[in-house]
């Protein structure tokens, strides 16, 4: 079963959400746009950006791929 998780700001604005309980224990992150930011990999432990590219090698961390303000 798929779930949404809200990613807010200090004044409650939403900034990102994150899509957890895909088949493949990945989780998809999305922007304040809806455009998606990047996928993370529970079993393979890894994170990568929207253009397919590696974040991380040792960490499935959905915070990596959500912006800084």
């Amino acid at each position: 079963m798929l779930k949404k998780n809200y990613v807010r700001d200090g004044s409650r604005k939403i900034i990102a959400t994150i899509t957890t309980g895909y088949s493949d224990s990945s989780s998809i992150v999305r922007d304040e746009r809806n455009k998606v930011t990047g996928r993370t990999n529970d079993t393979f432990q890894t994170t990568r950006d929207s253009s397919g590219k590696l974040v991380s090698i040792n960490s499935a961390d959905p915070g990596l791929l959500i912006r800084k303000r």
